[in-house]
């Protein structure tokens, strides 16, 4: 990464342009992680998840990072550089001798030096952080930390409009199906009768309103 220059506008449109057309909240997730790790050539990146309860940290899209180190066990949200859940943008050059890193053993088993940790906003509310690693030690660029945030803003407010999408398709199809359960328990009544025949009456030649 060092030395190498980084169109971020162009890159920052690639990854807009992928969250655009992803439907699924998977495909969010997971496209989040590659097209930063690809953006500034780093050895992975991860994208963490606050629990519901805000105790624990979930890694719930990743890049360039082994099943070992993603599996090894949750993340205590009050260990794991825990100032990023404060809103803080937090650097860590040395994650095998920083206290703010949980698991530093396997930092250095996974060959991780240096770590960058980003809040994820929606509403002003913390929901996750997106996490990006180095397999040397580096000093992240201000432009870097610029980058990272802005693919993490663009990431919450797309994981927020496929979740809208998927509760205004559910109200449809609960509507939906409100309606077949009415029209079917008016089925047989005279008033739907009469409606029956009053409108099958409308299309028959010679019927009512017909000369």
């Amino acid at each position: 990464m060092a030395g190498k220059e980084v169109n971020y506008l162009k890159a920052l449109y690639s990854v807009a342009e992928d969250l655009n057309t992803e439907q699924e909240p998977d495909g969010v997730l997971q496209s989040i992680p590659e097209d930063v790790t690809e953006a500034l050539g780093v050895k992975g990146c991860s994208l963490i998840l606050l629990s519901s309860d805000k105790n624990t940290l979930l890694h719930t899209g990743t890049y360039g990072l082994s099943e070992d180190y993603v599996g090894k066990g949750p993340l205590l949200a009050q260990k794991s550089i825990s100032d990023a859940l404060l809103g803080k943008v937090v650097t860590i050059l040395d994650s095998k001798n920083d206290s703010r890193v949980q698991f530093p053993e396997l930092k250095e088993s996974e060959g991780i030096a240096s770590i960058l940790s980003v809040p994820m906003k929606l509403r002003g509310e913390i929901i996750g952080v997106v996490r990006v690693y180095t397999a040397e030690k580096h000093e992240f660029t201000e432009d870097e930390i610029y980058f990272v945030q802005a693919v993490a803003n663009l990431g919450a407010i797309a994981l927020e409009n496929i979740r809208l999408l998927e509760t205004v398709k559910k109200n449809y199809d609960e509507l939906r199906h409100e309606m077949l359960e009415w029209r079917t328990s008016m089925s047989g009544t005279p008033r739907s009768m009469w409606f029956m025949r009053h409108s099958r009456d409308q299309h028959l030649p010679g019927g009512p309103g017909r000369d």
